[in-house]
């Protein structure tokens, strides 16, 4: 991977000064039992985030994320209802999350619609049969294995104390850490970024263009379905509102990180740093009784910034 680019180190600036301020302003947010414990507040929106990058650096988005995690929750009730076991009410999640996304790559890839239009129109309808079926209720005695997954820290599996980072915080660096290496270190990846730079010359060029979209679009709803299962998992329960809006916050936090809203440019990087800033940054303005309309405001001045200012830096060219 080349080295870090000029908004990167920007963003890196901006996590030094949040992590700064709020240590200084409010007593015990740098103990490392904290910071360790914020990370439940952002990590399955990290993984929304992580799948959004790819999508929008390819030229396409998925506003229907955070309605698939909620029909992949409800995917989890409903198994959970039949008597099934852990392993099968994991898999009626992902299993519904990649077929969703697989509708809606159908959609864009083979039909030609856009993705903006056709994931408004998935949005409502994979959320409303979640609150369909749901009404008013909720589904919750789960299996252990869930409440763990999304509460439990790695030091209590693994039995190396110094070790207390959330599971659900190291699997997010696991998934980075591999659409990292897909995005600037494979084919695949330098391919994705051609797609989203020139659709028209990648499919003259001999790239399977519709094909990439229809996979990233299965491997946004595998990622969505990764975090029902965390998020579930964290809340014991499956709620018809489960996610309400996050798809919001996740394109807040790919948009921040550097990519491009046209296509073309980002990183996982940059997309890493965004999900840490705003992370850590909600959850200091948490501890400071900040009200929640301020903090969406306060998000909303920083999107649009991230989204003028990396036009005003260098541009250090496509990321490969």
């Amino acid at each position: 991977m080349k080295a870090w680019n000029t908004w990167e180190r920007v963003l890196l600036a901006l996590l030094c000064g949040v992590l700064l301020a709020f240590g200084v302003g409010q007593p015990g947010f740098m103990s490392l039992d904290t910071l360790a414990d914020s990370s439940f507040n952002f990590s399955e929106k990290g993984l929304l985030a992580l799948a959004l990058a790819l999508l929008i650096v390819c030229g396409e988005i998925d506003l229907s994320i955070a309605a698939i995690l909620a029909l992949s929750s409800l995917a989890m009730g409903l198994a959970l209802r039949a008597g099934f076991g852990p392993w099968a009410i994991a898999g009626a999640a992902l299993l519904s999350g990649m077929l969703a996304g697989a509708f809606n790559g159908l959609l864009v890839a083979r039909c030609g619609l856009p993705s903006i239009v056709v994931t408004i129109g998935t949005l409502s309808l994979y959320r409303g049969l979640a609150l369909v079926v749901l009404g008013e209720q909720s589904i919750s005695g789960y299996p252990e294995i869930f409440s763990t997954l999304g509460n439990a820290y790695l030091s209590e599996i693994t039995g190396l104390r110094w070790l207390r980072v959330p599971i659900e915080f190291g699997l997010l660096l696991v998934f980075a850490l591999a659409l990292g290496l897909l995005l600037h270190r494979s084919t695949m990846g330098r391919r994705i970024y051609a797609i989203g730079a020139n659709p028209v010359a990648a499919r003259f060029s001999g790239v399977a263009v519709g094909r990439y979209r229809f996979a990233l679009f299965v491997l946004s709803g595998l990622m969505a379905a990764v975090a029902a299962i965390l998020l579930t998992g964290r809340i014991g329960s499956t709620r018809p509102n489960i996610a309400l809006g996050w798809e919001l916050d996740a394109i807040t936090m790919a948009i921040l990180g550097g990519v491009a809203i046209e296509g073309g440019r980002g990183s996982i990087v940059g997309t890493m740093l965004a999900v840490l800033l705003l992370g850590l940054f909600s959850f200091g303005m948490g501890m400071a009784n900040v009200s929640g309309i301020v903090m969406s405001m306060v998000v909303g001045v920083l999107l649009i910034v991230s989204m003028i200012l990396p036009r005003l830096l260098p541009r250090p060219g496509v990321r490969a």
